[in-house]
């Protein structure tokens, strides 16, 4: 069981999303994170649209937004591989990157299935 809680929370910490609605409040937090979603959404899709081969700057600029947006919402594995895509853009594979956004996408799923639990 500890190792779910461990597995949960690399995922996923809860009390950054506390500490923004303390700071700004419950309604401007979930306003905030109804914008976060969508664009977390619509920017993995643009990766997968991305080749590494031709958009390597491209392909870095938006894992530098992600990894910071992630971050603020606390998404910690979905963070942390956009930060390892920020630095690797400019010498990954075609297959690497493939294999990385598939990570990347399991990590935000899974992130986000966790908010729901609540």
């Amino acid at each position: 069981m500890q190792s779910a809680l461990a597995d949960a929370a690399s995922m996923l910490d809860r009390e950054v999303f506390r500490e923004l609605v303390r700071e700004i409040g419950e309604q401007a937090a979930s306003e905030v994170h109804a914008v976060f979603a969508a664009e977390t959404e619509s920017r993995l899709k643009l990766l997968r649209e991305l080749s590494i081969e031709q958009g390597r700057t491209k392909i870095g600029r938006e894992a530098h937004s992600l990894k910071s947006s992630a971050g603020t919402f606390g998404y910690r594995a979905l963070a942390g591989l956009a930060l390892r895509l920020e630095r690797e853009a400019a010498r990954l594979a075609e297959g690497e990157y493939r294999a990385l956004l598939d990570q990347m996408d399991a990590a935000y799923s899974s992130a986000a299935a966790l908010e729901l639990q609540g």
